[in-house]
């Protein structure tokens, strides 16, 4: 690692508002008229953070809602309680969607159909969750053996483990489970829209690698930026290769659209949908692109000899993976041996065991 780097990554961001956290069902005003939620999720990563904003539509008082949560009992719950203390007696008027994973667009159907107000999201991902959280599209994902799939595509890579390869298999209703459904009808939002919310312009800033068109919004009045999943405090964003796209190079997509934060103030208020808001931009974009880098390093070293995406997953990741994570990492390890073939660094041979495998040029 540079020098640059590791002073990069030694510097921490700043916390203005401390060791603050909502409790699950109220608030904290985190800016004029921007209420911070938080919701359990039953993952390793046990939170997402949502957002509450002060608006007003067509003459009418009320709050725009930023990202759902997974469709769960416990979520509706926490739901209700909000509405019930938190509203100041204001209906939702509108319901936008950052992404199509699972803890943002989960409860976007129940949402919109409970206050009868529309979703806004991008189309690329309304369409993906769409297709996802039906029976057909979940099925794709899982998949019986030799029919393509997520499993297929991971064994591809040298994931070999039987009772691996049928835990994934039985995932197939991984997404629908907790996206139901989404929706009939949306609003699309687009690459530098302006959104007016309570009177302040959000401007869209489209990013990609994460998910396939994640939205986060800028307000220059307020200094507020809601990155989503594009701009975390202390972890890296999972960018991960699919099987339906088994070529991509979302890492590379990724590093390019956390340069477009570059431009943005400084002291900007980041609000995460993991971890606490935060200040800190450009450090944080610096962090990201120096653990990608040595990362990236790693990789390329690990495939002096012939390697898989599964031997790189031990690399790129030091810690016990229950199969939830194990599938992330698979996916971040194709990634990255993806990025480096797509430059030049790799070459790539389906050996005569059907696995793929990588070694430095």
């Amino acid at each position: 690692m540079s020098t640059k780097h590791q002073a990069n990554t030694e510097a921490t961001v700043h916390y203005p508002l401390g060791d603050a956290l909502p409790e699950v069902g109220s608030s904290i005003e985190v800016a004029p008229g921007i209420r911070w939620i938080r919701m359990r999720l039953p993952f390793a990563l046990d939170h997402i953070n949502l957002w509450l904003l002060r608006d007003e539509i067509d003459g009418a008082s009320g709050w725009t809602i930023v990202d759902c949560g997974i469709a769960n009992d416990e979520t509706r719950a926490s739901w209700e309680q909000v509405f019930a203390t938190q509203l100041e007696d204001l209906p939702v008027l509108r319901v936008i969607v950052t992404h199509m994973h699972p803890d943002h667009v989960g409860l976007s159907q129940w949402l919109c159909e409970k206050w009868q107000v529309p979703m806004w999201i991008s189309m690329t991902d309304y369409l993906t969750a769409q297709w996802l959280s039906c029976k057909e599209g979940g099925a794709a994902v899982g998949s019986r053996a030799g029919s393509g799939g997520s499993a297929d595509h991971f064994q591809r890579h040298g994931l070999t483990g039987a009772e691996d390869l049928e835990k994934i298999r039985a995932r197939s209703n991984y997404y629908s489970n907790m996206v139901p459904g989404v929706p009939r009808q949306y609003r699309r939002i687009i690459d530098g829209e302006l959104i007016s919310i309570g009177g302040h312009d959000w401007k869209v800033i489209m990013g990609y690698g994460h998910a396939p068109e994640h939205a986060s919004l800028f307000c220059k009045d307020l200094g507020v930026l809601i990155s989503g999943d594009m701009l975390l405090p202390r972890i890296s964003t999972n960018v991960s290769v699919y099987d339906a796209d088994p070529d991509a190079d979302p890492l590379g997509l990724y590093l390019d659209s956390i340069e477009k934060y570059l431009v943005l103030p400084e002291d900007a208020l980041v609000l995460p949908s993991h971890g606490k808001p935060f200040t800190g931009i450009r450090l944080r974009v610096a962090q990201l692109k120096a653990h990608h880098d040595d990362r990236l390093a790693d990789a390329l070293s690990a495939c002096k000899k012939p390697a898989h995406a599964r031997e790189i997953v031990p690399v790129l990741f030091k810690r016990e993976l229950d199969i939830h994570q194990l599938t992330f990492a698979m996916g971040e390890a194709i990634a990255h041996l993806n990025y480096l073939l797509r430059r030049g660094k790799l070459r790539r041979q389906l050996c005569d065991d059907g696995v793929l495998r990588f070694s430095a040029v």
